[in-house]
């Protein structure tokens, strides 16, 4: 395999615009790339595909690269073969993976990254390239015809991730807790990514980014730090 990824926590960090923060790395990233395929199926808010597409295309512009959605295509299967980039926005990660299969692209998206098509995915589009979506932090709006994702990483992203409060009176769950609730029934290891963190993926070769550590979290033992700018993929062995 030749995977070529960068998968961001979020789109969108306090005090700037969209994509503003991870912009000067995704003009090297995307260099080669003459246009960039979004997919806008997450919908967060549930604005419209061309609403969506709109702001992504906006972000690229200011990188000069053009930006086209997957619906705007006749074909969406080849649409994303033929792709030169390919980027997939935030929202809701349970109707994301539901229009996914629902187009017949999860295998065809797999298997295109899999032949190294640089990819771009933040929060929901994060949460597809891990073995399931499992560790999303959204409602389950619509039922996906299954939780299996992209496994183009060999654990599960909990994009956002929020440490505990001290200060908080909230009383309610923490990420952490979920995430030990999830271990409980499943194996698979889960990052938590903070917002402004991402992960470079080259090959085999999977690299945290960004200011932040992230927390990693695998069944039967206690979470563990990640520093940024370390690799990571021997911790999945």
């Amino acid at each position: 395999m030749n995977k070529r990824l960068i998968v961001a926590s979020t789109s969108t960090v306090h005090g700037s615009t969209y994509l503003e923060y991870i912009l000067p790395t995704l003009k090297t990233f995307f260099k080669e790339a003459k246009e960039i395929l979004f997919i806008p199926y997450a919908r967060p808010g549930g604005i419209s595909y061309e609403v969506y597409t709109a702001i992504a295309k906006k972000a690229f512009l200011t990188i000069d690269k053009n930006v086209k959605g997957v619906h705007e295509f006749e074909n969406p299967i080849e649409a994303v073969k033929n792709a030169n980039a390919i980027f997939t926005g935030g929202g809701n990660t349970f109707e994301l993976v539901n229009q996914l299969y629902k187009n017949n692209l999860i295998e065809v998206l797999k298997k295109t990254l899999e032949k190294g098509t640089p990819y771009l995915g933040t929060s929901a589009g994060s949460n597809i390239c891990g073995v399931t979506m499992m560790n999303t932090n959204d409602m389950p709006i619509v039922y996906p015809p299954s939780f299996d994702t992209l496994g183009m990483i060999p654990f599960n992203i909990n994009a956002h991730y929020l440490d505990p409060n001290p200060d908080s009176t909230h009383m309610g769950e923490t990420r952490e807790t979920r995430i030990k609730e999830f271990h409980v029934f499943n194996k698979t290891s889960v990052l938590g990514l903070r917002e402004g963190s991402w992960l470079e993926v080259i090959d085999n070769v999977i690299t945290i980014r960004g200011k932040y550590t992230a927390r990693l979290f695998q069944q039967g033992k206690d979470a563990i730090e990640l520093e940024s700018d370390i690799e990571i993929q021997s911790y999945f062995k």
